[in-house]
C-alpha cells in the first residue's frame, strides 16, 4: 500500500484527490497539508491531521502537490529531506524553479506535468502528429479557458501544447489567447489552419476529478522509481 501525503488537502483539487484516494485500496492517506495559518489547521479527517509542518511527511511514500509555485519550492525542498517521492501538478513555475526539481529527481522520484489528465495527455499526442504531419502552409493558434480563480495566463497546459507544436513544426507559436471567466475546469482548441482547410482538436473537461484520478496514476507509477523526473506521457506509456 502506497503511502499518501496531499498538500493543499482543503482546495478544489486537493478536495477531489483525497476523496478519489480513500476509494482505492492502493492508497493509505497518513499526512495531510495547508498552508500555516489556514482555518482549517489541526482538523481532522478520518483519523489524520492537517498540518502546515513539512517534517510531518517522514514516513510517506509520495507527496501530491496542486499549489503555487513558491509553495511548491518549498516542498519540494522538504521532500528531499524525507526522501519522499512528489507528484507535482503546479502550474506558472519559473525557470529556475523547474531546474531546481530537475536537480531534486536526482535524489528522489518526481512526475512533474502541466496537466494531470489522461485524456490531455492524448491531446498533447495528437498535437504532435498535427504539428509533424500539417506544412508550413498551416497557421496554427491555441485557445484556452478557465475559471476565474486561477492565476497563470496562459495555462500551463496552453504552454506545453505550444512548446509541443513549436518542436514537431521548427515554428514558434506567438498566437494562444487565455479566457477566464466563470466555473470553466478547462478547455482547450487547437486550431490549424491553411489557405484550403482548418483543422481543430478539443478537449474539454468537465469535471477536476479527471486531473485527480490522473494525479493518482502518476502516483502509483511514481511510488516504483528510486529517482529520475518524468511527466505523464512517461506514466502512460506514449513517448
Amino acid at each position: 500500500m502506497i503511502k499518501l501525503a496531499i498538500t493543499g488537502c482543503c482546495g478544489r483539487m486537493g478536495q477531489r484527490i483525497l476523496t478519489l484516494a480513500k476509494k482505492d485500496k492502493d492508497f493509505s492517506v497518513v499526512a495531510l497539508f495547508e498552508r500555516e495559518g489556514h482555518p482549517d489547521i489541526d482538523k481532522i479527517i478520518d483519523g489524520v491531521k492537517i498540518a502546515s509542518d513539512l517534517s510531518l511527511l517522514k514516513g510517506a511514500d509520495v507527496f501530491i502537490d496542486f499549489t503555487l509555485p513558491e509553495p511548491t519550492e518549498r516542498n519540494v525542498e522538504a521532500c528531499l529531506k524525507t526522501k519522499t517521492k512528489m507528484v507535482i501538478g503546479t502550474t506558472g513555475l519559473a525557470k529556475d524553479q523547474c531546474k531546481k526539481i530537475e536537480k531534486a529527481s536526482h535524489k528522489i522520484a518526481i512526475v512533474q506535468s502541466a496537466n494531470m489528465s489522461v485524456g490531455v495527455n492524448i491531446f498533447f499526442k495528437l498535437a504532435k502528429l498535427l504539428g509533424e504531419k500539417t506544412g508550413p502552409n498551416y497557421n496554427v493558434r491555441i485557445v484556452e479557458a478557465h475559471h476565474i480563480h486561477k492565476k497563470d495566463a496562459p495555462s500551463g497546459t496552453a504552454k506545453t501544447l505550444a512548446q509541443i507544436i513549436e518542436s514537431a513544426k521548427g515554428i514558434k507559436i506567438t498566437d494562444i489567447q487565455s479566457i477566464r471567466e466563470g466555473e470553466i475546469v478547462g478547455d482547450h482548441d487547437v486550431i490549424f489552419q491553411s489557405d484550403v482547410d482548418i483543422i481543430t482538436i478539443r478537449h474539454h473537461a468537465k469535471t477536476r476529478d479527471i486531473f485527480a484520478e490522473g494525479a493518482l496514476v502518476a502516483a502509483k507509477f511514481v511510488s516504483k522509481k528510486k529517482s529520475g523526473l518524468y511527466d505523464t506521457q512517461d506514466v502512460l506509456g506514449l513517448k
